[in-house]
């Protein structure tokens, strides 16, 4: 919200002194957030003045048009001056801004007298952009007729100000108005409000224009007043202009600027309807299924049933509270409207705005919530300033609709709230006091009774008002205490081996990123998921922050993968990254959740209720990674280039579950599998005790191709929590033996769908408890072995706890081991 200064001091009385930094000062220490402070006119000196056009000489013998005007800025027509100007839109009679030679504009452009075309210049002519009006710089300010000759432009156009920008948070919506900033600057400085929605409203009447409010959620009240015969010729007024741009917002036209600046005045959002193209009767209802709307944008819009809409006997002729339509919308030569000003349901205007990818002034007020009790007020005000200053005739005629209870449900506290919540002692009379600075209404001695002021939504319960009490006494006066942290407590289990894993990754080239934990199904699609499959069970959220991802993940991958590609689409090439993060798995069955208050401690049946709602979040650990998995250098090649067709990547993946398994003291088999979004025959499944635990390997070339990520990409995803313990051991030592170590090495040829994990599996029980380790060193295909056929070359080390192994017995435990891996897996010892 953009504040000017002088047009704040219009509603408090602020120290003439005052500059825009020491107002924004007590406006920050009363909570609010002021970005900046903006000095408008900033670098204009000199003389600037409403000079009166008396004559024009057209020149000619140029390439643009050129004049030589002859300009009085006195108070007699002697006081004039010659000017050369180029632009073309003003005449003979015109009054139009002047700075004299001296004036030095912003830009550091400084005016002076100069001979140019055969003529001396003796000052300029100047367009808004010359002075720091704005961008217009097709033509020069052509002033109202009673403006005074020779008085200070500067001045009369409000060039110099300064402009307040504050960032207002969600449940602070009032402040998107002068109304809302100045009630918080009369508090911050003790003065008072000279409130604008404090205006006498007519009684409704029945002869009004007719409104019928289908959806009383979303709409529970509009009111509606028609002015007629508005000259259609009527500009907006100067100050007007200038404070609307100043405010953020451009000057249309005076209807329209009307509208703008009572919703920047009052906070309330207003919209005109042109009244001779309304057909019958106003109803505010849900759009029906195959509407199409053209908003005042020139769109043509496509309506979703959950959008609310206004509709005549034509249809709908507007999207409420975002946008009005096209249909009904005010003309050059419009002479009669009908205003409305309406209160809508905060959440059906957020989610319409955000289905429709529009947002807008109004929408920004009413998805934080608007007064109720100004829609009158505003729109009163609205037809006073067309009637002063279209000329209009204002209908006796008033429209008034409403569902809204008359009374507002009292917030009972105890005065001794704030004190308990602020650690710092507030007597009765201060929390009374504050409460009813910001507009609630106070009844009571130890208990309070509050009714909050309409114009403030977010003030539902007890620890709301001890904020507003605490915010407006000061939040530095809070005194700074450390939490007292009990003693014997540290990291759970579960954070002590997640802190672990994340070392080990780390440690072996992968870098930890953080995705957001959102899904839509084209990810699904993208990654080749079955239609079946469980991971498209989501959970889906009621306001997303993107309709294209609007569930929560059931997989870590699609979030890696886009963070690997926008990585990867920013020059680097060879990325490794890992995640550790929660998945939601529905439960089958949950109901939904009940509805907790803040007025007293949830029961235990209500906990237990909570927590049965909640989805299954087990966390998960996953890896991407592509390209160079060690870097190229003096040393030699990089391993493995991501174009080559021997790429080991899906073995690393593999390996990266291994490290993480290690972490967590379990080890993992792995097997050969077929899951999407992997290739088919580079896939691993991974097991612990004989239960899935994850995935690895090579991504399916389709998925590649469809996420555009580079050829050999690889990726691994485990079920964290499966592999922790249930309880933190102390860690064992390995049992080290003072005996030496018998090697045996092993080539087997087994077909080439044989995988190695199964070779070395039968090896290692066939070779019994002598076998220390086994490690494969080697693969071989070739025409030595025959086609189809592969080449596994294993070393085996042997070692006794209690002597030294023999020959025999080391090549007996050997043979064992290859005569059970042959039973098992066809498995041929190559040369034999």
């Amino acid at each position: 919200m953009r504040v000017p200064l002088s047009w704040l001091r219009e509603y408090v009385e602020l120290p003439a002194e005052a500059t825009g930094r020491e107002v924004a000062e007590h406006l920050v220490r009363a909570g609010l957030e002021v970005e900046t402070v903006h000095q408008s006119g900033l670098g204009l000196t000199g003389p600037l003045l409403v000079g009166h056009v008396l004559e024009i000489e057209e020149l000619t013998g140029f390439k643009k048009p050129i004049r030589f005007c002859q300009v009085q800025v006195g108070p007699n027509p002697q006081d004039s001056r010659g000017i050369i100007c180029g632009a073309t839109n003003f005449a003979t009679g015109d009054k139009v801004v002047v700075a004299l030679p001296g004036a030095v504009l912003p830009g550091e452009f400084k005016i002076t007298a100069r001979s140019t075309y055969g003529h001396v210049s003796d000052g300029m002519i100047c367009s808004a952009r010359e002075i720091g009006l704005g961008d217009d710089h097709a033509g020069i300010i052509v002033l109202p007729d009673e403006c005074e000759v020779g008085a200070d432009a500067a001045e009369l156009l409000g060039v110099r100000d300064e402009v307040l920008d504050i960032a207002v948070t969600p449940d602070r919506g009032y402040c998107l108005s002068m109304r809302g900033i100045a009630r918080e600057a009369a508090i911050a400085y003790g003065s008072a409000l000279r409130d604008p929605a404090l205006l006498d409203t007519p009684a409704p009447t029945r002869t009004g224009h007719p409104v019928r409010l289908l959806d009383p959620t979303g709409c529970d009240l509009f009111v509606a007043r028609a002015v007629r015969n508005i000259d259609p010729l009527s500009p907006s007024p100067l100050w007007m202009q200038r404070r609307i741009q100043l405010a953020g917002m451009r000057p249309i036209s005076l209807i329209v600027d009307i509208t703008n600046y009572v919703m920047l005045e009052i906070g309330q959002p207003l919209h005109a309807y042109a009244a001779d193209r309304l057909t019958g009767p106003i109803t505010v209802r849900r759009a029906q299924a195959g509407e199409i709307l053209e908003t005042l944008d020139g769109q043509h819009r496509k309506l979703d049933p959950e959008d609310l809409v206004i509709a005549d006997a034509s249809g709908p002729i507007g999207l409420a509270g975002v946008m009005g339509g096209g249909a009904t919308e005010v003309q050059p030569t419009t002479t009669d409207v009908l205003v409305e000003g309406a209160h809508f349901d905060p959440v059906v205007i957020a989610r319409a705005a955000r289905r429709h990818k529009l947002p807008s002034e109004a929408s920004r007020r009413f998805e934080r919530g608007v007064d109720p009790n100004a829609a009158a007020a505003a729109v009163q005000r609205a037809v006073d300033l067309l009637v002063l200053l279209g000329q209009g005739e204002a209908d006796p005629a008033v429209t008034v609709e409403s569902t809204r209870p008359a009374t507002a449900e009292p917030i009972v506290i105890e005065a001794s709230l704030p004190s308990r919540v602020a650690g710092l002692e507030y007597s009765r009379e201060i929390v009374a006091g504050r409460l009813q600075e910001i507009g609630c209404s106070v009844e009571g001695a130890d208990v309070l009774r509050i009714i909050p002021p309409s114009w403030r939504p977010d003030l539902t319960d007890p620890n709301d008002l001890a904020e507003e009490v605490i915010r407006l006494e000061g939040y530095d006066r809070l005194p700074s205490t450390m939490p007292q942290v009990p003693a014997g407590r540290g990291l759970t289990i579960k954070q002590r081996y997640r802190r672990r894993v994340g070392r080990e990754l780390a440690g072996a080239g992968y870098v930890e990123v953080l995705c957001y934990p959102f899904v839509g199904q084209k990810d699904f699609d993208q990654l080749g998921v079955p239609e079946d499959d469980p991971r498209r069970n989501t959970l889906r959220l009621l306001n997303p922050l993107s309709d294209e991802q609007p569930e929560l993940r059931t997989t870590l991958l699609p979030g890696l993968l886009a963070t690997l590609r926008r990585n990867i689409g920013r020059g680097f090439n060879d990325v490794a990254l890992f995640e550790t993060g929660l998945i939601f798995s529905p439960k089958p069955g949950a109901t939904p959740p009940p509805r907790l208050t803040t007025a007293h401690r949830p029961s235990d049946e209500q906990l237990a209720a909570l927590d049965a709602a909640l989805p299954n979040q087990p966390a998960h650990v996953a890896v991407v990674l592509a390209g160079l998995r060690e870097p190229a250098g003096w040393w030699g090649p990089g391993r493995p280039a991501a174009t080559d067709a021997s790429s080991t990547l899906w073995a690393d993946a593999i390996e990266a579950a291994r490290t993480v398994a290690r972490a967590c003291g379990v080890e993992l088999e792995v097997t050969q599998a077929q899951y999407e979004p992997w290739h088919p025959g580079r896939c691993a499944r991974l097991l612990v005790d004989g239960r899935v635990v994850g995935h690895a390997g090579e991504l399916h070339p389709k998925v590649l191709n469809e996420l555009g990520l580079p050829p050999r990409t690889s990726a691994m995803e485990l079920d964290f929590d499966a592999l922790l313990p249930a309880r933190d051991l102390p860690v064992q030592g390995p049992l080290v033996s003072t005996f030496p170590v018998a090697t045996q090495d092993v080539a087997l040829v087994v077909d080439q769908s044989v995988p190695a994990a199964t070779v070395e599996s039968a090896l290692t029980r066939g070779a019994g408890v002598l076998l220390e380790s086994i490690s494969l060193f080697d693969v071989y295909q070739g025409e030595r072995i025959g086609e189809g056929k592969k080449s596994l070359a294993f070393s085996l080390r042997f070692r006794a706890a209690d002597r030294t192994l023999t020959v025999e017995e080391a090549t007996q435990a050997r043979d064992a081991a290859v005569s059970l891996a042959a039973e098992q897996t066809g498995a041929v010892l190559r040369g034999a």
